[in-house]
């Protein structure tokens, strides 16, 4: 990973003539530079042979950096704002929002507004990122003037449907202030169609073979602002408001035939609405030779969901009508509310320091409603164990972290956080708890020399409950129910970390991760009974998310970035692989096994890529071991019924125009062994086979940028 200026353009070359190392017109730079030995520079310029539009296709481009979205912005709740933090950030200083994915953050800042961007390990930037061996900064002129984007794409499924999807992004400086205002529509529509074959495990017989076509789709309209005055690193004030009134739908045709039986067709419906409202912002300020940050954040989710089961007695075509099925409703509103004071001073002493406090309320308020749909029209409603309850969490933490710079070449950080938090579950359900929890963390920074850096970390963590975890519902695509557990607790974790890294054929990039996590408390799944209402009956015993003991897990992965020029110009190989093995000893047979969730054994990763003039190409295939949920009632596996992949020819007719056209396939695998009433019993009862193909789908992308005010990448 070295400064390149490989590809540059005329835009590029008059503009680092005008201003020497590519600084930035019209005002100083945003402060948050950091000890430059310790990271990797890249000026604009580098990145003008990959022609980008976005700050995102910049981060993407970075030699041997790996994107991490965050916990959060990956659809997993996590603890406070410390625990939302990818590794990426603006200006020195993170985007306050936790409902915005970093991904979407990047997407509407212009290419031309990056100045130069630098990469290095996460102690360099504050307690967020510590024991993250790459944290990217990426840096925007303070020059006046209006920067843009607007992308339109179309993308055609394998049955000649087409799917539309745009946005558009404005960046507007002027003086110390600049102002970002998005709109877009994240319109993912996907068909698919397969099989399902379930057949007897004891007598191998055929019991009902199923053909499905599926149509997904997850729309999600937006629109977000935000406005920034950055005069220096310690005075600064951010605002940023985002709203999202994101709807999915699933429409299911289900061509259904048991043995000796007649055909029927059965429909599976679901319409989710989910709006999300956030407000968040930060306030810097000078304090004692340091800075004192305050940062808000309140984020609002709505969920408003109907699923419907439609079982039929014949076919459509021959006139079949309703004879059962289930219908279900669930409202539910999560709230969360975050206060977060920190001061950081570079060098105290010799030592910097950064020390604050975190509040957060986390609230859901939720009520589901199950019914069977009878014969004759009517229903029953099915109790739920636990259907109508309300969580609240009121969570406090304070820490202090130290750091180091032993020589040029080592460095040390320590901290150490206090969290305390009182959980209380009411309405179906009661529980009422107190957690604190001692989270120490250390990190050595090490360049032993000859071109190699090292990181060794070691952390004590703490999960964030989902709060729906604690609900029951029916999980009809799968023709299971899902109950609560309301005395969930948050499995803890000491994450211990070593990387080693070395520059690759120039500015190419060798990596290797090892990592070793230690977890107690370990959340999988379990096996709750309704002992009060219906004691001693199997029938109201249900697979549930809880506690098991320790669990176990190592991992190694390898990122190889390797620039090819020398064998042909513009070419680029990257391929990363990662394996890992998982233990825990499952609550029914006591045997150890692998954790539930995505935890593959292997997966790897392969993009070849190659830029010439205003022509680039490439691919990526991608593939991964088969994963398991452990269910108490069922082994859930879902595995590729081939390596994956995506293709891409991208044209640029002029300096901010690009068109892109890419074409992706991806074919899944399903097997489930279900178990009645559960695994106690240790035969196996059904195996159910399901095969999904998307076929080959092509797409087309249309990127045109506007305005110049930034003067950097073009």
């Amino acid at each position: 990973m070295h400064r390149g200026l490989r590809g540059l353009s005329f835009i590029a070359l008059s503009t680092a003539l005008a201003s020497p190392a590519f600084a930035q017109q019209g005002g100083a730079e945003p402060a948050g530079g950091t000890d430059a030995s310790r990271t990797t520079q890249y000026v604009a310029a580098f990145f003008t042979q990959y022609a980008p539009r976005t700050a995102l296709d910049i981060a993407r481009r970075v030699p041997g950096f790996q994107l991490d979205l965050g916990a959060a912005q990956n659809g997993v709740d996590v603890r406070g704002f410390a625990g939302a933090a990818g590794n990426v950030i603006i200006n020195g200083s993170r985007p306050s929002s936790k409902a915005e994915s970093l991904e979407t953050t990047l997407a509407r800042i212009p290419a031309q507004r990056v100045t130069r961007v630098e990469l290095g390990p996460g102690d360099l930037f504050g307690s967020d990122y510590a024991g993250k061996s790459q944290v990217l900064n990426i840096f925007l002129s303070a020059a006046g003037g209006i920067d843009g984007n607007v992308t339109g794409t179309v993308r055609r499924l394998y049955d000649g449907k087409l799917v539309t999807d745009g946005s558009a992004s404005a960046l507007i400086r002027s003086g110390a202030s600049s102002f970002n205002l998005s709109a877009g529509f994240d319109n993912f529509l996907n068909h698919e169609e397969g099989t399902d074959t379930l057949t007897d495990i004891p007598t191998g017989d055929l019991l009902e073979f199923r053909r499905k076509f599926n149509s997904y789709h997850d729309f999600n309209p937006y629109l977000s602002a935000s406005w920034a005055l950055e005069q220096a690193s310690d005075k600064a004030i951010r605002l940023n408001v985002r709203w999202s009134p994101g709807q999915f739908d699933l429409t299911q045709r289900n061509r259904v035939t048991p043995t000796g039986e007649p055909q029927h067709d059965d429909s599976l419906v679901q319409d989710y609405d989910n709006t999300v409202f956030e407000l968040g912002g930060d306030v810097t300020r000078p304090l004692a030779g340091g800075a004192i940050k305050l940062v808000g954040l309140a984020t609002r989710r709505k969920r408003d969901n109907f699923d419907a089961y439609i079982q039929r007695d014949a076919l459509i075509s021959e006139g079949g009508e309703q004879n059962g099925g289930f219908q279900q409703t669930q409202k539910a509103t999560r709230n969360e509310t975050i206060g977060r004071l920190s001061w950081t001073r570079q060098d105290l002493g010799g030592f910097s320091v950064e020390a604050g406090g975190e509040a957060a309320l986390n609230t859901l308020d939720n009520s589901t409603r199950l019914l069977i749909v009878n014969e004759d029209a009517s229903t029953t409603e099915v109790d739920l164990p636990i259907a109508d309850a309300k969580v609240k969490e009121k969570r406090g933490e304070i820490y202090v972290n130290v750091g180091r710079t032993l020589s040029p070449t080592l460095r040390v950080d320590a901290g150490m956080r206090y969290e305390f938090s009182k959980l209380t579950v009411t309405g179906d359900a009661l529980a009422d708890r107190t957690l604190k929890f001692f989270k120490p963390n250390l990190t050595v920074d090490w360049k032993p020399g000859g071109g190699w850096h090292t990181q060794f970390s070691v952390r004590r963590t703490v999960a964030q409950l989902d709060f729906y975890d604690f609900i029951s519902f029916g999980d009809l695509s799968a023709d299971r129910i899902n109950a609560g557990n309301a005395d969930l607790q948050p499995q803890r974790t000491w994450e211990f970390r070593a990387t080693v890294d070395h520059a690759l054929l120039g500015d190419g990039l060798f990596k290797l991760d090892l990592g070793y996590d230690l977890v107690s408390m370990l959340q999988d799944r379990v096996l709750i009974c309704d002992e009060q209402n219906h004691p001693g009956d199997p029938a109201f015993c249900f697979d549930a998310p809880g506690n098991l003991g320790t669990g176990k897990r190592s991992f190694a992965s390898l990122t190889l970035d390797a620039p090819l020029g020398k064998l042909w110009k513009g070419l680029r190989v990257k391929l990363t692989g990662t394996l890992q093995r998982t233990r825990v000893d499952d609550p029914i047979t006591g045997d150890p096994r692998k954790w539930s969730n995505f935890f593959p054994a292997w997966q790897w990763d392969l993009t070849v890529r190659r830029d010439n003039g205003p022509l680039s190409y490439g691919f990526e295939l991608f593939d991964n071991q088969r994963t398991t949920f452990f269910r108490t009632d069922e082994f859930d596996t879902n595995f590729n019924g081939a390596p994956a992949w995506n293709a891409f020819v991208e044209y640029r007719p002029g300096p901010r125009t690009s068109v892109t056209v890419n074409a992706d396939h991806t074919f899944g695998k399903r097997i489930r062994l279900l178990s009645f009433p559960n695994r106690a019993d240790p035969e196996f009862n059904f195996r159910e086979f399901r095969e999904r193909d998307r076929h080959l789908t092509f797409g087309m992308t249309v990127k045109q940028t506007f305005g110049g005010g930034g003067g950097g990448a073009s």
